[in-house]
């Protein structure tokens, strides 16, 4: 009988708990009702895009017939990454892009934060605007226009460097023919273009720097250089780790729009990317099961590389995004 009273009391008070968190958590709902509406466009538009479109993921590991449709076409199984595995452009647009983007990490990556130290130890408020302003703006600049001037400025005939150094007796190879130069074209101009931008994100990680660490260096008679390398960057580390891993999670993923505007038959044997090359196969030469194929081995390989860089960065570091 005291069995049967003390479980019966266990239960009464689970259910007492259990409907003490539903209503909290209705009370929580009520109160941020608003900020959960305005949420809901956006959760919507990410269900609808990113969501609803990787059933067509299934393309990949079937010989698809825009005739048949998706679930009409016959299933060829691992058929298409085979044929990728074993094509001439396997080695070349692996090698092409990580080339590409270990080089834009390795360049990339350092110098928005030595560009966010410098600008925070401006001290003239007038200078330091200015400065800011000149290294953001080309970030707004389209890529499209980023390329024009590319081509312009180093265009063999007539562009503005080669008079320029011309003018001094120097003649510059043409670079834009040659793939061993495309790799340092498209990173140089990419620093040029966000390293501002990229630069903000440091720059409100140094204005939430307690000033008692600054004044307690101070006291102690330490340099501005001791400074920065024993408050600024250690401080700095926690949110450089968190965006470098976010950058490792798309180390297969250099952005296409670019490659292919500046890449021509001449630099293609460094230019050629797997973005170009699922453009070219997909929307050029209509061989949808194979793009998608390669498509799906880039994002699958790109999450491997995230999931691992988070598990090392925890590890070494204690910082990472789960």
């Amino acid at each position: 009988m005291d069995n049967k009273v003390v479980t019966q009391t266990i239960t009464n008070a689970a259910v007492i708990s259990n409907e003490s968190k539903t209503s909290n958590l209705m009370k929580q709902l009520k109160k941020s009702g608003p900020l959960y509406v305005l949420l809901l466009p956006s959760i919507i538009l990410l269900i609808c895009f990113t969501y609803l479109p990787m059933y067509g993921l299934v393309i990949a590991f079937k010989d698809y017939s825009p005739a048949l449709g998706i679930w009409g076409s016959p299933w060829a199984g691992l058929k298409h990454f085979i044929q990728f595995f074993n094509s001439y452009q396997f080695d070349l647009t692996i090698k092409n892009t990580l080339n590409i983007s270990f080089y834009s990490i390795l360049v990339g990556f350092p110098l928005p934060i030595a560009l966010a130290i410098l600008c925070n130890q401006i001290r003239i408020g007038m200078f330091k605007k200015v400065f800011q302003v000149t290294t953001y703006l080309p970030h707004f600049i389209s890529t499209m226009v980023i390329c024009g001037m590319i081509l312009i400025f180093l265009s063999p005939s007539n562009g503005l460097i080669f008079n320029l150094l011309g003018l001094i007796g120097i003649e510059m190879p043409n670079v834009l023919s040659k793939s061993s130069f495309f790799s340092s074209i498209y990173v140089w101009s990419d620093v040029w273009q966000h390293v501002g931008w990229d630069s903000i994100i440091y720059l409100a990680a140094l204005s939430a720097i307690n000033p008692t660490y600054y004044e307690a260096a101070t006291m102690d008679g330490a340099s501005k250089m001791q400074k920065i390398l024993h408050i600024d960057i250690p401080l700095l580390l926690p949110t450089a780790m968190i965006l470098l891993i976010l950058r490792a999670g798309s180390l297969l993923s250099v952005g296409f729009e670019k490659v292919l505007l500046l890449q021509n038959s001449l630099n293609l044997a460094g230019s050629e990317v797997i973005s170009t090359y699922v453009y070219k196969i997909g929307l050029q030469n209509f061989q949808y099961s194979l793009s998608t194929a390669i498509g799906l081995f880039n994002t699958v390989v790109n999450i491997v590389i995230l999931l691992l860089v988070n598990w090392m960065s925890k590890k070494l570091t204690k910082t990472s995004l789960l």
